[in-house]
């Protein structure tokens, strides 16, 4: 169970508080920085609280994981917080290693795993890398690690604080309510899409161009999350910033030459993509599809219909599911977990929103 409770402070004081007793353990500190909107609210109070004298800014060591396939913007961003905290006597690592990043646009290929900055396709690499960027680090299993087994090794002496928010997700919420490891925090975990751009203005802080591209082209205030662009939670991006980068596509596919299916299926449930021009596509061409049949189906032959390890064990999962919760299970659930097997779920986090989804439409429906 999850207890709630009101303080007597505003999200920004709690933050500002939470910061100045991570830094008063008198340990090292390593603030997490993407160059994201909520990256940018931590490194800002952060960086506030050392102009003000509150904290010891040669305790705090700033890690940016150097994803490769990332915007202009992004990097310019990174950029020039990197020259901020190196300014008031911080330390910023700048990382552009071989680790594992899932990628949606492989489907096709049984190799799961972007691997950032690999060494055998430095002609085709996404963008330059820095020149001051660090690519080796003894703690590293190059093309075997994801950076947050990496950063796990590389930050044991200390606390990590991450700009990580509960309110973007049921999931996330759960997760952090039952984190052990006191070693991770999360100053600004309670804060909501409005506070965070409430902040960004009334602090005068730079975002990076992406947002403003992305609200021009339509998206919700909900949707304004950049990463690493093969991720199935960003490709839509690659989609929607053609226009705004011209030559994006281009560089994308020559990376990744899988790219092209964002834009011959990306309203398709290869993408998970729920608009109305999928709807009327479906309509046409599957009119009667039912979901339950497929899904089981799907899983009742792991082996021939899951072409690698991986998939072969995010299917058990699915399907261990399936036989806890079928009688509490609806079409709409069905569907949701057929697209997601089909879609990919690599670090299922879909399956563990299904957990919490078909309890609570099962309980709201009993009512």
């Amino acid at each position: 169970m999850i207890i709630k409770k009101q303080g007597r402070m505003n999200v920004v004081e709690a933050a500002r508080k939470r910061i100045e007793n991570i830094f008063s353990n008198n340990v090292p500190v390593y603030l997490s920085f993407s160059g994201g909107k909520d990256s940018l609210c931590l490194a800002h109070l952060v960086y506030t609280l050392i102009q003000e004298g509150r904290i010891d800014p040669s305790l705090l060591t700033v890690h940016f994981i150097d994803e490769e396939a990332v915007f202009p913007c992004i990097e310019r961003t990174v950029m020039e917080w990197r020259k901020k905290f190196l300014l008031v006597g911080a330390k910023f690592q700048w990382y552009c290693l071989e680790v594992k990043h899932f990628n949606c646009l492989n489907e096709l290929e049984n190799d799961e795993s972007f691997i950032c900055w690999d060494r055998y396709k430095r002609d085709v690499w996404v963008r330059p890398m820095p020149p001051f960027a660090i690519t080796h680090h003894p703690l590293l299993k190059p093309r075997k690690m994801t950076y947050q087994a990496f950063l796990d090794r590389a930050c044991v002496d200390g606390i990590v604080m991450i700009g990580i928010r509960v309110y973007e997700s049921l999931q996330r919420l759960k997760n952090i309510s039952k984190q052990k490891k006191h070693k991770r925090l999360f100053p600004i975990y309670d804060w909501k899409d409005s506070d965070v751009w409430l902040y960004l203005l009334e602090n005068h802080v730079e975002i990076p161009d992406i947002y403003r591209y992305l609200w021009q082209s339509g998206a919700t205030r909900n949707e304004m999350r950049v990463s690493q662009f093969f991720s199935i939670d960003t490709v839509k991006v690659l989609v929607k910033m053609n226009e705004y980068y011209p030559d994006l596509m281009e560089r994308v596919t020559r990376r990744e030459p899988n790219a092209y299916l964002v834009a011959l299926y990306w309203d398709s449930e290869m993408f998970r993509r729920k608009s109305s021009h999928r709807r009327k596509l479906e309509q046409s061409q599957k009119p009667n599809v039912d979901y339950k049949k497929e899904l089981i189906r799907l899983l009742s032959d792991i082996d021939k219909n899951f072409n690698t390890e991986h998939k072969r064990t995010v299917a058990l999962r699915y399907r261990n599911v399936l036989l806890r919760f079928h009688s509490m299970m609806t079409e709409k659930h069905y569907k949701e977990m057929y697209e997601a097997l089909i879609a990919g779920d690599p670090k299922l986090r879909t399956l563990r929103a299904f957990y919490y989804a078909i309890i609570n439409d099962y309980w709201r429906k009993s009512q």
